[in-house]
């Protein structure tokens, strides 16, 4: 059986997204092109509670595109993949089309 990661309280997994360093035409892309720092959420904890008991869950779920802080977080590194672990309230914002 394999394992799964499954942050606790209101941290949340993220896979950064690393946008590509050319084109499908072979045309190479400045770095600048790849400034924005997004990922893309790969599992969320349960959430908190507040200081009445009520649970208080996390804003993002699995799926989910988001913009990331350019400092944070926390590497992990689960099985060949490297992922980031981010408190919810440390997430910018979601990506949408």
């Amino acid at each position: 059986m394999a394992k799964r990661l499954i942050p606790t309280l209101n941290r949340v997994l993220i896979e950064k997204i690393i946008p590509p360093s050319k084109t499908t035409a072979g045309i190479l892309l400045p770095e600048s092109s790849a400034k924005m720092n997004s990922g893309t959420v790969v599992a969320v904890g349960p959430g908190t509670k507040d200081k009445a008991g009520n649970a208080i869950p996390v804003a993002v779920k699995k799926g989910d595109t988001v913009l990331l802080p350019d400092y944070g977080g926390t590497q992990v590194k689960f099985g060949d993949k490297e992922f980031r672990l981010y408190r919810d309230e440390d997430i910018l914002g979601t990506l949408h089309d």
